[in-house]
């Protein structure tokens, strides 16, 4: 299956902070552990070993094979779980919200870079197991971020009044969302797999994290992804001892404040993805996550009646440690406490906010991950590929601005060459002449000369672009084709994985796209992904 390779920072698509990072920038070092490697893995291995709290591993199974109790687990998954009990075994995480349907395509990229790297970990060191895991964000409360996805080109969304967790929302209205993507669909065997698997997960369970568990599980059980939601009285009591810190000493505000303001003075390109507050936590019940805060000694919740004096609060923590949500400063904390984890594998805006957090994790003794750039791919189908050859047009071409590609396109397929560089280069000799000449009298005559060039400079400049204009109206028709190619791989100009859904692939491939991707994933390869899928 033919494949091409992108640098990340070719693209144009990421920031400057994690293209600093792929290229190990010496300025960025100080803001992470190791760079992931095999070499570094071996490392990582050997200090998670000596710093995670062994007696975890019990609460860890039991609170999964709970998790697990309503669902039909496949052989891998319950070995990989059965396998975390062992000194010998370690986790590779990814995470992510409770998108319906799974959302845009890089939420397979991410659980499939995992399962990849756990792979390529246990081929490089044998005598150790990993496992990859999908963390559930059950906790988040932005409904409106995973309340919908597209399908060719159209949004289907979920409407619904929502408020508090998103994995405890009932599945209200999901049956209309069901018959809008159905009618769409059409018949195919593929089609009709689909609809099904829409049904069984969201008309057929009570919740939003029940209902992504299962579709989760029935995608990639078979690969052992071991599913976590760490919403989850057993997992929460392990995470006590950082919940009293965090609400009395609340030493991650200075520690994240202070890194916040390392990065600042890095570049100005580097943008700080996430403030902390003075104390980083949520309060949780059903249909409430609100911030708790702290004023004159006493606590509360904001937007409620709920205060509690010191004791009071802690005894809340001590009685009920489920109640207390980790925000995006302390959850990847929570992660790292209750998992024997290596590596936490993301995207590049996840990236940077771990870049933050680090002086913090070294705070409170907790073992830093290795952070992995997930994969990114370009999916391309059999049509497209052919339309690109008949415009003699590259794939990397398209990763251009929709100017910068009209430009590239029409110079490189004009029968008139829309280049005055050679005009200017002899216009430029003439002028030096010139500037001989006037070395030999007064500076004002110097100054006309430099000025007299400037314009007829710039007057060549305009030509060229009104011939780049002209040329563009008379080969419209291949521009416009050029266009509407772009478009379809680049929709919304955005990348493809960040708005597509893998139903689109499904309905053409079914769960061979699945296995196509886990083919030709490679989490370590630190590249873009154009894969050509015409004969998948």
């Amino acid at each position: 299956m033919p494949t091409n390779y992108i640098p990340f920072r070719d693209t144009h698509y990421f920031s400057s902070l994690i293209c600093d990072y792929l290229d190990e920038k010496e300025d960025l070092k100080p803001f992470y552990n190791r760079f992931p490697t095999l070499d570094n893995f071996k490392i990582q291995i050997e200090e998670k070993r000596n710093t995670y709290n062994k007696n975890n591993r019990a609460e860890l199974v039991k609170a999964l094979m709970l998790q697990y109790e309503n669902l039909k687990i496949s052989s891998a998954t319950l070995t990989n779980i059965d396998l975390l009990k062992h000194g010998t075994t370690f986790t590779v995480t990814t995470g992510h919200q409770l998108n319906l349907f799974t959302g845009p395509l890089y939420f397979f990229y991410k659980i499939i870079s995992t399962i990849n790297l756990c792979k390529q970990l246990k081929q490089d060191n044998p005598t150790y197991n990993f496992v990859p895991v999908y963390w559930m964000a059950t906790e988040d409360h932005d409904f409106e971020e995973i309340n919908f996805f597209n399908f060719k080109g159209k949004k289907l969304q979920w409407n619904k009044n929502a408020s508090g967790a998103v994995g405890k929302l009932d599945l209200d209205g999901l049956d209309d969302v069901y018959e809008v993507f159905a009618a769409q669909m059409g018949n195919s065997d593929n089609a009709k797999s689909l609809k099904q698997l829409f049904r069984q997960a969201y008309l057929e369970h009570d919740t939003l994290t029940k209902a992504t568990r299962f579709l989760v599980n029935k995608l990639f059980a078979i690969y052992g992804l071991v599913i976590l939601d760490g919403d989850d009285p057993i997992l929460k009591k392990l995470y006590v001892p950082y919940i009293e810190e965090e609400l009395i000493k609340q030493t991650s505000f200075e520690k994240v404040s202070k890194t916040n303001e390392q990065i600042n003075k890095l570049s100005s390109q580097y943008k700080i993805q996430v403030n902390p507050r003075e104390i980083n936590l949520f309060y949780l019940k059903e249909n409430l996550r609100e911030r708790i805060f702290e004023s004159n000694g006493q606590f509360g919740v904001l937007n409620t009646n709920i205060r509690w004096d010191k004791d009071e609060l802690l005894a809340e923590v001590r009685e009920h440690p489920e109640r207390f949500s980790p925000n995006v400063i302390l959850r990847p904390m929570y992660q790292e406490i209750i998992l024997p984890n290596l590596c936490y594998i993301g995207g590049g805006g996840e990236l940077a906010y771990w870049l933050q957090l680090k002086s913090n994790f070294e705070s409170q003794n907790v073992t830093f991950p290795i952070l992995l750039l997930r994969n990114s791919a370009l999916l391309v189908f059999e049509k497209q590929m052919e339309k690109l050859k008949k415009l003699n047009v590259s794939v990397e071409d398209l990763f251009l601005g929709e100017d910068d590609l009209m430009n590239k396109v029409t110079k490189s397929i004009s029968d008139i060459t829309i280049d005055f560089s050679p005009q200017k280069e002899q216009l430029q000799k003439q002028f030096e002449t010139l500037y001989v000449l006037a070395s030999q009298t007064d500076k004002s005559f110097k100054g006309a000369v430099a000025a007299q060039e400037v314009k007829q400079i710039k007057g060549l400049e305009n030509l060229e672009k009104r011939l780049l204009k002209a040329q563009k109206r008379k080969l419209d028709d291949v521009l416009q084709r050029v266009k509407l190619l772009q478009d379809e791989l680049f929709p919304r100009h955005s990348l493809q994985e960040r708005q597509v859904n893998i139903s689109e692939f499904y309905l053409e491939y079914g769960e061979g796209i699945i296995q196509t991707l886990v083919q030709n994933l490679e989490p370590l390869k630190a590249e873009f992904l154009v894969l050509d899928i015409s004969n998948q």
